[in-house]
């Protein structure tokens, strides 16, 4: 007999959200680099823990509630695209991860 998983424990697709604005590539990178811990913050209960830039990409690691989290920033002229990867224990609050990222997010980039 399978081995049934409750679906918020299957793979998942990564939480994706963009995230306009009007800085440039420079501008938008400046404020993300000046709110790397407001990062965190879309995440409930998550602290970065690490980042690093590789041209106009910014990564960075996020932990919540023991697990990490691993995220994209690629930043565009108009509009930072942003991927996180969340561990299975966290795919429950996907949609609401998303929800914050797209409502909290330009916030940040203001």
């Amino acid at each position: 007999m399978p081995i049934l998983m409750p679906l918020w424990l299957s793979a998942m697709e990564p939480v994706r959200a963009n995230l306009p604005h009007q800085l440039g590539k420079a501008g938008a990178r400046q404020r993300l680099e000046g709110g790397i811990g407001k990062l965190g913050d879309m995440i409930p209960g998550g602290d970065v823990t690490e980042h690093h830039w590789e041209g106009d990409r910014l990564h960075f690691t996020a932990k919540a509630m023991g697990q990490s989290i691993a995220a994209i920033c690629d930043v565009q002229e108009d509009h930072v695209a942003v991927e996180l990867t969340l561990p299975p224990l966290l795919a429950m609050f996907a949609g609401k991860i998303r929800e914050k990222l797209e409502r909290s997010g330009p916030k940040l980039l203001k």
